[in-house]
C-alpha cells in the first residue's frame, strides 16, 4: 500500500484519448458513450480543451423543472455538447500523485479528470478505474 502513495498519474492515465466538438449533438455523443463504454469526454477547440462532458450532463437535460414538465426527448438530442457541457473543469497534470487525484474525485464526486501538461495540453484522461487498479496493483506487493 505504501506504494501507492508514491504514484503518479502518468503511469496509470489513458494516453490516447478520445475526444468531441462543441457543436456535436447529444444524440450523437450519446451513440459514443454507448459504443465506447465512457463516462465522460474532453472538449476541444483547436486543439485546446475547453470543457468536459459526461453521461450526466446529458440526464440534466431532462429534469423536470415548472417550465419543462415533458421534456421532448429529439428536441433535447438536438441540443449541441457546447450547449450542456461544463466548461470549469477539473484537471491535473501527468505529476499528480494519485493520492491527490482520489481525493479529488471524492470531494467532487468526479469519475475522471482531464490530464494536461505543462503547455496546457491534453496528455490524458485518469478514470476511477484507472485509480482502483493501481490501488490493488500495490496491495499485491
Amino acid at each position: 500500500m505504501y506504494r501507492f502513495l508514491e504514484q503518479t498519474v502518468d503511469g496509470h492515465m489513458t494516453h490516447d484519448v478520445k475526444t468531441v466538438r462543441r457543436d456535436l449533438d447529444l444524440l450523437a455523443l450519446s451513440e459514443m458513450f454507448e459504443r465506447d463504454d465512457f463516462n465522460s469526454y474532453p472538449v476541444e477547440d483547436d486543439g485546446q480543451v475547453v470543457g468536459i462532458v459526461t453521461k450526466f450532463d446529458i440526464l440534466k437535460c431532462f429534469a423536470f423543472t415548472p417550465s419543462q414538465m415533458l421534456p421532448r426527448y429529439h428536441d433535447l438530442m438536438s441540443r449541441k455538447i457546447g450547449d450542456v457541457m461544463t466548461p470549469d473543469f477539473i484537471y491535473v497534470s501527468p505529476d499528480t500523485r494519485l493520492t491527490r487525484v482520489l481525493q479529488i474525485m471524492v470531494e467532487h464526486r468526479i469519475r475522471s479528470i482531464i490530464v494536461l501538461n505543462g503547455a496546457q495540453k491534453l496528455v490524458g484522461i485518469v478514470a476511477r478505474e484507472d485509480v482502483i487498479a493501481a490501488l490493488k496493483a500495490t496491495a499485491r506487493e
